[in-house]
């Protein structure tokens, strides 16, 4: 499974998001799901929706237990996480998941695009 994680404000937009993703996934294979902390799922639903991908909501302790390699201080503070966006496609992708592309700010800075492999991607 590779899995692309979302983190972004309450501006966003699905352009937002889509421009997040584009930056993420350059050089890297298809994504086979899109990911979101639980209680954010509307706009990643949208997206889901638009590519044709299932969607896997994150509970907040499993995004806190994620390991990120970004430490945002506004993700620190919000979500008790470094990334949003790395911590749901590390979640979402499986226990032995890692990273492939780090996280991706949209060009209007209001959404951020990860993408974890999952073991037997």
């Amino acid at each position: 499974m590779i899995v692309a994680g979302f983190g972004f404000r309450a501006a966003a937009d699905l352009s937002a998001l889509h421009a997040a993703l584009a930056l993420a996934q350059q050089g890297h294979p298809p994504i086979t799901a899109l990911a979101a902390p639980d209680d954010k799922m509307a706009l990643v639903d949208q997206l889901g929706t638009a590519l044709g991908l299932p969607v896997i909501p994150v509970a907040g302790d499993r995004l806190q237990a994620a390991a990120t390699s970004t430490q945002s201080l506004a993700s620190l503070r919000a979500r008790r996480t470094g990334s949003v966006a790395e911590a749901a496609a590390l979640a979402a992708a499986g226990s032995e998941a890692r990273l492939i592309a780090g996280r991706h700010i949209s060009p209007d800075r209001t959404a951020t695009c990860a993408i974890a492999q999952g073991p037997g991607a």
